[in-house]
């Protein structure tokens, strides 16, 4: 059975599902947004606008012309059932809770059409952990995507035991045709590729400047001199914004949620969310 692919609905107009939504239209796709309401999709518009300014800046042959026709052919709807019905993939980036992610599948497999594909963005959690709540496990997969997917523009493709070959390699042709690079897994494996090389080395800037052992900046310094990398650890975090990793942290063992305490106290209980928020470990200029 051949999958084609030619209507997208994202789940979720956070950071990563704005460029995701973004990054599909202006590829050529159609595209629906969906989130829970009204106030969501204000701040959504105002992110997609962002983003087309940002792609003028940014990304080669974006005129203004063809970044106001990706922004304006974007439909957002609070309405699930509308957002899914035509939907030949949707591309799940709801938060990264597994209670949420499960209730959002439930709902998902009864609304849409037998024959669309589902993906979950999800950085930290298995497919495997959410399969069993989408009614076609067969056409569930993971399609994870890096923060600022026009530059960062890896597209991670995981399976289940249970996914159609068929499903993977239209998943994978979708990522190249919006511009990705698909980086196809062979199993399942929490964090990816990605995540695999990156959480470890942002937990442990975090623990060395939690512990008192260095400041952030010095941290981040270090990292660039050793590496040549253009980023340290604390200014990535301040991209992805401080919820996402506090959000995991909080989960796990005691370690982690020794950073998570220390992330919370001193950050985010302060509106410390990163770049989004105009500081985090740094601040910024609006």
């Amino acid at each position: 059975m051949g999958f084609e692919i030619k209507k997208v609905t994202v789940l979720g107009t956070g950071v990563l599902g704005s460029q995701i939504a973004f990054q599909t239209s202006f590829r050529g796709f159609e595209v629906t947004a969906y989130d829970i309401s009204e106030e969501a999709l204000a701040t959504a518009r105002e992110r997609l606008a962002t983003l087309a300014a940002t792609y003028r800046e940014e990304v080669p042959g974006a005129t203004g012309d063809k970044t106001e026709q990706a922004r304006s052919a974007i439909t957002l709807t609070t309405d699930l059932a509308a957002a899914v019905a035509e939907a030949d993939l949707v591309i799940e980036a709801v938060p990264e809770v597994l209670d949420i992610k499960r209730d959002t599948y439930e709902r998902l497999g009864e609304l849409a059409p037998e024959r669309t594909i589902f993906a979950t963005n999800s950085s930290t959690l298995l497919p495997s952990d959410i399969k069993d709540f989408t009614g076609r496990p067969d056409r569930f997969l993971a399609l994870h995507f890096a923060n600022r997917v026009w530059k960062m523009n890896t597209a991670e493709v995981m399976g289940t035991t249970d996914t159609d070959p068929a499903v993977f390699r239209a998943v994978a042709a979708f990522a190249e045709a919006i511009g990705m690079v698909p980086i196809e897994m062979h199993k399942e494996k929490a964090g990816y590729v990605l995540n695999s090389l990156l959480v470890p080395l942002l937990d442990a800037g975090m623990a060395l400047a939690a512990g008192g052992y260095a400041d952030p900046e010095a941290v981040d310094k270090t990292w660039r001199i050793g590496t040549g990398a253009p980023l340290g650890p604390f200014q990535i975090l301040d991209v992805i914004g401080l919820t996402t990793p506090y959000n995991i942290l909080v989960h796990g063992d005691e370690d982690a949620q020794r950073l998570a305490a220390w992330l919370k106290a001193n950050y985010i209980d302060k509106g410390k969310l990163g770049i989004a928020t105009g500081e985090g470990f740094y601040k910024y200029q609006p």
